[in-house]
């Protein structure tokens, strides 16, 4: 019988007395535990398994040795020792309505009183520093997780000096522990996002950051080896639902599903949310995309004109960390999983991008839709298949009509001051984006733009222009030989002229011609 799958469980002792299904990583946790030091930041994009870490951790020092039967860490773990553990959920907090000074006491006091610990102390301060004494004093050394460090910061990214306000109080708050070594065991702090480590934790000279560590780069989220494993006997009947071969069926899932990675040298990795998702439904769709709309992400993109986010190159400091009153879009998208590491050069620079097919489509449909003025970016997807539909019968007028479309909602006195970045921002978009149902690239340089998109019968090759006209759009093509590169292709080659009107809002005028 298979086992159930854990969607959106983050209990480690309800999954494993109920029988859900288990990814063992329990080795990781092993090493992390025996480690000289103790003290870890871990960042991850949401969804990828940091809570459930922590709550495997939290059995693992309360000596729960039942729950690990079958587990690599039961036969080697010293369970003869436990550990008191403060485990603070962030999310849980009352923040918003109590204010973040308030819900912390709060926890802290709940903390306190799973121990039968009464704490007195007046501040928030001294009130954490009062917690851990007395339980090292009574119970032991401490263990401390802290789930989603930066959730109070991260919901006020629209209101920086309420997330300032909450930066100085976790700065205050965490610069206890620095002084409270004895009485510590362990740390883990873990988050989404790697804000500058002098804004919040700049006490705290001993906490090693393993958000990149090669040894800990593949703890959480799923491995292809773990992945055919772990739902070896999934993944032959969903094969044969969908008529398609084992090794087709997993290339396919490894296209939409896999590609995460932080050390170049580590294995590429799976969103357990999405794969979850999936093996539970059967069906290819964007399961990690629709827990969380990046409202505030797309606002950052627009605001720095940053729509291809292919083939990037940075070096490593431009997208480790960032600072919350300086807030630059790649590094906050490379931390929450909208694009990660590729390779790395001789010099040191990194080349990012989507990591999977399932970010990059999500992403792109959000990104289109804001441009549009249209709400519900799930829209975007039948344009662009229409738009593929329509090259694949060879109806240009209807890949006209589709493209005026484009443009409809768009205010007119929005675009006619920002006529040219929307005119080159949604024409590349959406050709970008047709590439995931056709063989489309698309080439965007300075005042002009030009796309080729390949069917079984035809070439495309399409040059537009802004403010000129469809012939000058052809001359161009013909001038540079865009279809030179295409000659020995035996597919008929269609050179296509579009010219959009800044004042009309449309196309005004376009030109064919058939190369034999």
């Amino acid at each position: 019988m298979l086992q159930k799958l854990p969607i959106g469980l983050q209990t480690f002792d309800k999954i494993r007395a109920e029988d859900y299904l288990y990814v063992d990583k329990t080795q990781y946790l092993y090493d992390l535990i025996t480690l000289t030091g103790g003290y870890y930041f871990l960042s991850r994009p949401r969804r990828f398994g940091k809570s459930l870490t922590l709550s495997t951790l939290k059995a693992i020092f309360n000596g729960a040795k039942e729950l690990f039967d079958g587990l690599w860490i039961q036969k080697h773990y010293d369970w003869e020792k436990s550990y008191p553990v403060v485990h603070l959920q962030m999310a849980k907090l009352d923040y918003q309505a109590l204010g973040l000074d308030a819900a912390l006491q709060r926890a802290l006091h709940e903390a306190a009183a799973q121990y039968a610990i009464e704490l007195t102390a007046p501040t928030l301060k001294t009130l954490f520093a009062e917690l851990l004494e007395k339980l090292a004093a009574t119970q032991g050394q401490v263990v401390l997780l802290v789930d989603e460090y930066d959730k109070p910061l991260i919901d006020y990214l629209d209101d920086i000096e309420q997330a300032k306000t909450n930066q100085q109080i976790l700065k205050n708050f965490y610069s206890v522990i620095k002084d409270s070594d004895p009485y510590l065991r362990f740390l883990l702090i873990t988050g989404v996002s790697k804000f500058s480590k002098v804004s919040i934790f700049s006490d705290l000279n001993n906490l090693l950051d393993i958000s990149r560590h090669p040894r800990f780069a593949t703890m959480l989220g799923y491995t292809q080896a773990e992945l055919e494993h772990y739902f070896a006997e999934r993944i032959e009947p969903l094969a044969q639902q969908k008529n398609l071969e084992r090794d087709t069926l997993l290339e396919k899932i490894r296209h939409y599903y896999n590609g995460y990675r932080w050390d170049v040298d580590q294995p590429s990795l799976y969103n357990p949310y999405s794969i979850l998702s999936f093996m539970e439904t059967g069906r290819f769709h964007n399961f990690w995309f629709e827990t969380g709309t990046p409202t505030f992400l797309i606002r950052l993109m627009r605001r720095d004109g940053l729509y291809d986010l292919s083939q990037l190159e940075v070096n490593g400091h431009s997208f480790i960390s960032y600072d919350i009153e300086h807030l630059q879009a790649i590094p906050i998208l490379f931390q929450t999983g909208y694009l990660t590491i590729k390779s790395e050069d001789e010099y040191g620079l990194y080349r990012l991008d989507y990591p999977n097919a399932e970010v990059k489509e999500s992403l792109l449909q959000y990104l289109i839709s804001d441009l549009r003025f249209e709400n519900n970016a799930a829209l975007n997807t039948p344009l662009v298949v229409h738009l593929h539909k329509a090259f694949q019968a060879n109806d240009l007028e209807r890949v006209i009509t589709i493209i005026k479309s484009i443009f409809k909602k768009i205010p007119s006195h929005i675009f006619i001051k920002e006529a040219e970045a929307y005119y080159h921002s949604l024409i590349y978009l959406v050709f970008f984006y047709l590439g995931q149902y056709s063989e489309a690239e698309v080439n965007d340089s300075t005042g002009r733009i030009d796309c080729v998109v390949k069917t079984s019968t035809h070439i495309y090759i399409i040059e537009f222009k802004l403010g000129q006209s469809a012939d000058a759009a052809l001359k161009q093509i013909r001038d540079k030989n865009y279809a030179g590169a295409y000659l020995a292709d035996p597919r008929e080659k269609v050179l296509i002229g579009i010219n959009f009107s800044s004042q009309e809002k449309t196309v005004d005028d376009w030109r064919f011609e058939s190369l034999q």
